[in-house]
């Protein structure tokens, strides 16, 4: 059965506060046997280049030059509204700001190990009972369609359509929204990604979901897509 693999951005302009908190947070992975990305960035310029949405949970330092950590923290908050976000500063004083991005805590500088994993065990407790998010903008709307509803994604040339509660079209590569989905998503081809948990029959050449969909399955493919649904029980 996969795990959940937690993705997280550490934002510190200074290089060895970052480091220092990325051995940390992969510390604490280790101990409660969890999988985890984690990201470390010196601007929050860095973080909105790479992309918030494909992170779950934020260590944001308040205090750096141009976009500050809470600036960032109100962006992460209107694309990713399911991200944990955490402040991690040598400043009280911005707490009660907090409150406008939902932010879970405040860690002081230096920030002790001890209340650090325990923020983290609240973080995981919190995504666990969450349901990620795809984030999508396309002619002008922004659109964050839940993991869940997604039944499978489809590419039309230049553009990528997700079949959901409603069917959105973005141009996108698939690659570029794969970064956004978790364990449930498998591909079953160059062009198509389902959501496992809507596969009711794997044939050789095709996959059957349970509302009716079929989607094609590339020659090779069927023992990798049977496979990824077994690891999922």
């Amino acid at each position: 059965m996969n795990t959940v693999e937690y993705r997280i951005a550490v934002c510190d302009d200074d290089a060895a506060q970052g480091e220092y908190l990325k051995n940390l947070v992969s510390t604490y992975m280790a101990q409660r046997e969890h999988t985890a990305q984690i990201s470390v960035f010196r601007s929050a310029q860095a973080v909105l280049f790479e992309g918030c949405e494909q992170f779950d949970v934020f260590l944001l330092d308040i205090e750096m030059p141009g976009i500050s950590g809470m600036e960032l923290a109100q962006t992460v908050r209107r694309r990713h509204p399911t991200a944990v976000i955490v402040f991690v500063t040598g400043y009280s004083e911005y707490i009660a700001q907090g409150y406008d991005v939902s932010a879970l805590h405040y860690l002081m500088k230096p920030v002790d190990k001890d209340k650090l994993f325990s923020v983290l065990d609240k973080a995981c407790g919190l995504l666990g009972k969450r349901d990620r998010f795809l984030h999508l903008e396309t002619a002008g709307e922004s659109y964050y369609l839940p993991l869940s509803e997604i039944r499978y994604l489809e590419v039309h040339g230049n553009y990528v359509t997700v079949h959901a509660s409603a069917d959105v079209t973005a141009k996108k590569t698939l690659s570029d929204l794969e970064s956004q989905l978790d364990e449930r998503f498998a591909r079953t081809g160059r062009s198509f990604v389902v959501n496992l948990t809507y596969v009711r029959r794997v044939t050789r050449t095709e996959v059957i979901l349970t509302g009716g969909e079929t989607v094609p399955l590339s020659r090779g493919m069927y023992e990798t897509v049977n496979r990824a649904i077994i690891e999922r029980m």
